[in-house]
């Protein structure tokens, strides 16, 4: 437990009730699961763009949230809960928050979306290319031609 803090009370929590269920360390169970043998048959299947045409439709995403309603949403889930669930730490919802509290515009909460996306979206990439079993689809290829690709992939 010395690599978190002793103010994370959320992860301090959790790894004692893993431990408490288990009687292991979640650092134990993590090594044993690597040892089994995978039960399923898979095969992962990432998109791949061009980061500007990524952002651009990053960006249209989260306009369209906004127009949908999260800002309803978010201020009705303030009304239910006294306290600011977890689930409410996702991409969008603790920005709205901010916005909600007058702590930035209206504006700003938008740009903040838009880029904290960005960001979560550039660590999936990341991700996604440490693993070697990723199988890349190019988006500037027709649909009609990545799923041939795909379909191509699994019967093999």
């Amino acid at each position: 437990m010395q690599n978190i803090s002793k103010n994370d009370k959320k992860r301090i929590i959790r790894i004692l009730e893993i431990y408490n269920q288990t009687g292991k360390t979640k650092t134990e169970l993590e090594i044993e699961s690597r040892k089994n043998e995978v039960l399923f048959c898979y095969k992962l299947f990432v998109t791949n763009m061009e980061r500007e045409k990524l952002y651009e439709k990053i960006n249209r995403r989260v306009d369209l949230m906004i127009k949908q309603g999260l800002i309803e949403e978010v201020k009705n889930i303030l009304k239910k809960y006294k306290e600011f669930p977890t689930a409410m730490q996702a991409l969008g919802y603790k920005e709205t928050k901010e916005y909600l509290d007058e702590k930035i515009s209206k504006d700003e909460m938008i740009e903040k979306i838009k880029m904290e996306t960005r960001r979560y979206a550039k660590r999936q990439l990341t991700w996604f290319r440490k693993n070697k079993e990723a199988i890349w689809l190019d988006t500037s290829k027709s649909e009609e031609d990545n799923i041939k690709n795909i379909i191509e992939l699994v019967y093999t």
